[in-house]
């Protein structure tokens, strides 16, 4: 053994990798298989193709992937163009894929992503055309076949739940040729029978062959223009189609859609019960609010003593009537005072009492007038003079200036 001819782990790997680049069918090859571990990171797709036998990584770059006209996913058959090449930190070879387009399986799936984008912009799944599930349903449609799983789980289930629910059933295919025809078709029956207030759509589980037939346009429709709610359940939860994007609840499997649809009839008594309790108590506790302030009420004196507020309006009538008594003679007295004031005031101004001390009024006759001055009259006018006592008519016979009093001759 010669050590000389050792090289790195690195060098081989390089050295393998110039290998496959100079191979010429390696540089360009179609390969068909199906896509496993599918991963996006950062817009790059990492990925493994399988068949029956054998399976190889790939690895496709985002450049390329933008040229894509599809979306491709986990289980899908495809076609891959591009070259082999060796990666070489790991050792690994694998395909650095250029190209993809679906095949077999595939281009099922290609189809269904332009169906699903075509629908939703018609707003086949907008979530504010969705439709609450009524609370006591009276009648259940159901759309499925009459021998598979799915009815025996959703009867079985609803009749468990509440014992009295009806169920009408459309017979239907639910895979297979002619069987998306059938599904539509039992939608739309079911939604001319009286009474029908929510249908489920649905199968047990299956392949994902099995539940393309609910993926088709028929059935979304139908779905879609269904005068009742409608719950999908397909039965197969990990994939989501069609119908359950238009349906107005999703289930994952029938059993869980004859949970979400049937009230349980246990949890309503159970309910109706702890509400009964609650009135209860709630009576009984206003019953003793309103107790609590009737006897507050009935040992006020009011309630007691009816006549004791007309007792004290009397009481409190007397003594106002005593106050403006009082005030009132108060009042009298006070102006009693004023007016004897007032008469000794008049009396003493009075012109009688003027003439008891001696004074008189002289005037002149026969007009009658106050005769103030002596230029008043003249001598031989008759005056008129009143006394204290009586009165005198005198003649005048001579006038003075000054109060002079003149002397007999």
């Amino acid at each position: 053994m010669d050590f000389r001819d050792v090289i790195s782990v690195t060098r081989l790997n390089s050295y393998i990798r110039t290998l496959f680049w100079q191979d010429e069918y390696l540089r360009q090859v179609f390969v068909q298989g199906e896509i496993a571990n599918l991963r996006d990171y950062q817009g790059h797709l990492y990925f493994t193709l399988k068949d029956e036998k054998s399976s190889i990584k790939a690895v496709m770059w985002r450049s390329n992937r933008k040229r894509m006209s599809f979306v491709p996913g986990e289980g899908m058959q495809v076609i891959v163009a591009g070259s082999v090449s060796v990666f070489e930190r790991d050792g690994v070879y694998q395909v650095y894929a250029t190209y993809m387009e679906p095949a077999g399986l595939g281009a099922l799936y290609a189809a269904l992503e332009e169906l699903k984008q075509r629908l939703e912009k018609e707003g086949l799944f907008a979530t504010e055309r969705k439709r609450p599930l009524p609370f006591f349903p009276r009648k259940i449609g159901l759309v499925t076949s009459i021998r598979g799983a799915a009815i025996k789980d959703i009867v079985s289930v609803g009749r468990r739940r509440y014992p009295g629910v009806q169920f009408v059933v459309a017979d239907s295919k639910v895979q297979g040729e002619g069987a998306h025809v059938e599904i539509a078709a039992g939608i739309k029956l079911l939604n001319q029978v009286p009474g029908i207030d929510v249908i489920i759509v649905g199968r047990g589980g299956g392949s994902q062959e099995d539940l393309f037939v609910f993926n088709h346009e028929a059935v979304a429709r139908a779905i879609y223009g269904s005068r009742v709610p409608v719950v999908s359940a397909v039965g197969h939860e990990r994939d989501v189609t069609i119908a359950d994007l238009v349906a107005d609840i999703r289930a994952a499997t029938p059993s869980a859609a004859a949970e979400l649809v049937v009230p349980n009839a246990q949890e309503i008594q159970a309910t109706l019960e702890r509400f009964v309790q609650r009135s209860y108590t709630s009576l009984a506790l206003a019953i003793q609010d309103s107790r609590t302030r009737l006897e507050g009420l009935s040992s006020r004196p009011c309630l007691e003593r009816p006549d004791w507020f007309l007792v004290s309006a009397s009481e409190t009538l007397l003594r106002l009537k005593e106050n403006l008594e009082n005030a009132m003679k108060l009042s009298l007295d006070a102006e009693r005072q004023k007016f004897n004031s007032l008469l000794l005031k008049l009396d003493t101004l009075s012109p009688l009492n003027i003439l008891s001390r001696g004074y008189s009024v002289a005037r002149s006759v026969p007009d009658l007038r106050i005769i103030r001055r002596h230029e008043d009259v003249d001598s031989g006018d008759q005056v008129f003079i009143n006394l204290h006592k009586g009165s005198l008519v005198c003649r005048v016979e001579k006038t003075h200036a000054d109060e002079e009093v003149p002397r007999s001759e």
